[in-house]
C-alpha cells in the first residue's frame, strides 16, 4: 500500500483545493471505529458529518448494496425501478408526507424544495390572474418576485440556490448576486419572522436543529409559531432535516419531536449510510405544485442508491434504532454535562438525541482541540459555528464508546 505522505502529496496536486484536510488517510471501518493506512484505530464521533448512521461495515446493509450492484445499478428516470418505489413507500410512511423525489445529495434536495416554493407561488398567481381576467380585468399583471424567509446562522448547502438561503454572509459574499427575494429572520425570534412577511412571501425555510450553526434546537414556541404564521398567510413551511433527521434527534425526523408537520422537507446524509442519496418530500398542495418537465435528475433515485436507502429504513425498524437513540442520547447528555461541569472553558451545552454540541469560551482554540483529539487521542470530532464541538456519532453508539469519547476529549482539554 502506498505510504500516507505520497498519497497526500498526490491528492494536493490532483484535487481542487477547497478543503483543508487533516493528515490522515482512512482505509476501512468497523462499527464506530475507523482505521488508517498505518493501522491506527480511531473512535468516530463525526460519522462522516452525520452520514454513517449504521456505523461502518454493517453486514445487512452491505449485503443489500452488494446484491443491487450485481443486479442493476442504473437505468434513468425514463423508466420505473422497484427499489425506488419500495424506498419511496417506506420513506413516505415514516415521514407522513405524500410525495417524494430522490436526489443525489442534501444540497440538491434543498434546490428541489426551493423550486416547489417558487412553483407554488407561480401557481397561486396564475389562479388569481385567471379570476381577475374572468372578472373583467385586463392583463398582463405586474408581479414582484416571490420571496422566501430563511434564518440567520443557518446552513442549507453550497449550490447557488441553497447558498442563497444559507444565513452566513461570509459564505455568500464571493458568489453574489445570489437568488433574489430571500430575507433573513433571527432563529428562535418569532417577531423577526412576522416582520418579514409580506404579500410576496411564499415560504419559510429553516432547520429544526441548526447543525453547522452550532447545534441550536428550535424553541417549541418558535417552530409552532412559524407553523401557525405559514398557515395563516398561505405560506409553505420547508424544514431541512438533512443533518438532524433520520433518527438523530430520537424521532425519525426532528419536527416530529415538536409535533409541527412541514409542507416540504428535505433529507439526505444518514438516509443512504454512505451512498449519495437525498430526497425532498411534500404533502398537501405542495405535493401537487411541480408538474412533468419542472424538475429532473440523471442519477437521482437509481436502483443502487434507493436499494441502500430501503435497507437503511428496514434496519431502523427491525432494530428499533429510535429507542436506542433516545437512550444513548440521554447518556451522552449526562457525560457532556459532566465535561461541562469539570471544565470551566465549556460555556454551553445544546442539542438532543445524538446531535449535541459543547460551546467553548471565545479564547479557547476549538480547531486545535479537534485536531489534537484526532492526532493524539485518535478521536474524530467535528467543529461548528460559535466555537462549538458537535457530537454526531453513528446512531449505533454504545455507552462504553461514549465513556471512551469523554475520556479522550477530557485528556485533550
Amino acid at each position: 500500500m502506498e505510504n500516507k505522505e505520497t498519497l497526500m502529496e498526490r491528492a494536493e496536486e490532483t484535487l481542487y483545493k477547497t478543503y483543508n484536510r487533516f493528515p490522515v488517510v482512512f482505509d476501512h471501518g468497523k462499527g464506530l471505529f475507523l482505521y488508517d493506512t498505518e493501522g491506527n484505530e480511531y473512535l468516530d464521533f463525526g460519522a462522516g458529518i452525520a452520514v454513517m448512521g449504521l456505523g461502518y461495515g454493517d453486514e445487512e446493509y452491505g449485503n443489500a448494496v452488494k446484491n443491487q450492484v450485481d443486479k442493476l445499478m442504473h437505468t434513468s428516470n425514463l423508466f420505473y425501478n422497484q427499489p425506488a418505489v419500495e424506498a419511496g413507500e417506506k420513506l413516505l410512511k415514516v415521514s407522513e408526507m405524500d410525495r417524494v423525489f430522490f436526489t443525489n445529495s442534501g444540497t440538491e434536495a434543498i434546490e428541489g424544495a426551493l423550486k416547489i416554493a417558487r412553483r407554488f407561488a407561480y401557481n397561486k398567481r396564475q389562479a388569481e390572474d385567471e379570476k381577475r381576467i374572468a372578472g373583467g380585468e385586463k392583463g398582463p399583471f405586474d408581479h414582484r418576485p416571490a420571496e422566501i424567509i430563511a434564518m440567520k446562522n443557518s446552513f442549507h448547502g453550497r449550490s447557488m440556490g441553497a447558498l442563497s438561503v444559507t444565513g452566513k454572509p461570509a459564505y455568500q459574499e464571493p458568489f453574489a448576486p445570489l437568488l433574489p427575494g430571500v430575507r433573513f429572520a433571527e432563529f428562535n425570534n418569532l417577531d423577526s419572522v412576522k416582520a418579514l412577511i409580506n404579500e410576496n412571501t411564499c415560504a419559510v425555510i429553516m432547520e429544526p436543529i441548526q447543525g453547522e450553526g452550532g447545534i441550536y434546537p428550535a424553541e417549541e414556541s418558535f417552530i409552532k409559531g412559524v407553523r401557525e404564521l405559514c398557515g395563516r398567510h398561505g405560506l409553505l413551511l420547508i424544514l431541512d432535516e438533512i443533518q438532524c433527521g433520520m433518527g438523530r434527534s430520537g424521532a425519525m425526523f426532528a419536527w416530529q419531536k415538536y409535533g409541527v408537520k412541514p409542507d416540504v422537507m428535505t433529507v439526505a446524509k444518514a438516509l443512504g449510510n454512505g451512498v449519495p442519496v437525498g430526497a425532498f418530500l411534500a404533502c398537501g398542495e405542495a405535493a401537487r405544485a411541480l408538474v412533468p418537465g419542472d424538475h429532473g435528475t440523471t442519477y437521482g433515485g437509481n436502483p443502487l442508491v434507493t436499494a441502500a436507502a430501503s435497507a437503511v429504513l428496514d434496519i431502523f425498524e427491525k432494530r428499533n434504532l429510535l429507542k436506542h437513540v433516545e437512550e444513548a442520547g440521554n447518556y451522552l447528555w449526562e457525560k457532556l454535562e459532566e465535561l461541562k461541569a469539570n471544565h470551566s472553558c465549556i460555556t454551553a451545552h445544546r442539542g438532543m438525541g445524538l446531535i449535541q454540541g459543547l460551546e467553548f469560551a471565545p479564547d479557547v482554540p476549538v480547531a486545535l482541540i479537534v485536531r489534537s483529539a484526532l492526532l493524539e487521542q485518535k478521536l474524530v470530532l467535528i467543529s461548528a459555528e460559535h466555537n462549538t464541538i458537535r457530537f454526531i456519532p453513528p446512531l449505533v453508539v454504545t455507552e462504553a464508546e461514549i465513556d471512551e469519547m469523554a475520556r479522550r476529549l477530557a485528556a485533550i482539554i
